[in-house]
């Protein structure tokens, strides 16, 4: 394939995110449920047919997979290396200050920054100070890309976390926050840190989206005291 058909093809491919209604079924299905089409019409404030006709040219082109259970239809993100994409692609958007309108409107907004999901693993300041800790302790090497250290190795084992191997997904990776402007944690790694802090009830899910509410017990990650607080203050 020569560099001009490859071109005309990732085009092609970045045109599916140039609609402001596919961006935002995108980014709202980073909360890993899978969701209905009733349900995404609603949210991007368009007509069923015409999400619809959205869902399919995503379907299509990769970046989402549907699933069926007896006549009902969902759609869900492709897997995670598509959630990083585009957290990643977000974090890079010019983002001008959100001036919250209410106080219910200020507690989401700091609640997303303070700590969230990015599909299946952490994000925000809790994803960011998680993935300092780890490079401070020796536990991350950031010397060519990201690797994991056989500390790390050990560390893992020690708390009892299992990573579970994906074909094609790496043991960690970096990927770009999207309100810290800073790299969390991601692959395998970063999965399985989220679903034991999940499992050990240290962070519980804020029902309507995908901020975190978090615990003391994230000291055991190897958090500083301080950046515990912080994260606990409002939660």
């Amino acid at each position: 394939m020569n560099t001009s058909t490859e071109g005309q093809e990732l085009a092609a491919w970045a045109k599916l995110l140039a609609d402001s209604t596919r961006a935002t079924v995108c980014l709202a299905l980073l909360d890993r449920r899978a969701w209905t089409a009733t349900e995404l019409a609603k949210l991007a404030g368009v007509s069923r047919p015409t999400i619809s006709e959205h869902l399919n040219l995503l379907v299509d082109g990769g970046l989402l997979s549907e699933v069926r259970q007896g006549r009902h239809r969902y759609v869900e993100l492709a897997g995670p290396e598509t959630a990083e994409l585009l957290e990643g692609l977000a974090a890079l958007t010019p983002r001008p200050a959100q001036v919250a309108t209410s106080l219910s409107a200020a507690s989401k907004r700091d609640a997303f920054a303070r700590a969230r999901t990015c599909y299946d693993h952490f994000a925000g300041r809790l994803g960011v100070a998680l993935a300092d800790a780890m490079t401070e302790r020796g536990l991350l090497d950031w010397s060519a890309g990201v690797a994991l250290t056989p500390a790390g190795s050990d560390w893992l084992a020690e708390l009892g976390i299992v990573v579970e191997p994906r074909r094609g997904r790496p043991a960690v990776r970096s990927c770009l926050d999207v309100t810290e402007r800073l790299p969390h944690l991601a692959g395998a790694v970063g999965a399985a840190l989220c679903a034991h802090a999940l499992q050990q009830k240290w962070v519980a899910r804020i029902p309507g989206g995908r901020a975190l509410r978090v615990t003391g017990s994230v000291e055991t990650f190897g958090l500083p005291g301080d950046v515990v607080r912080g994260l606990i203050s409002r939660s």
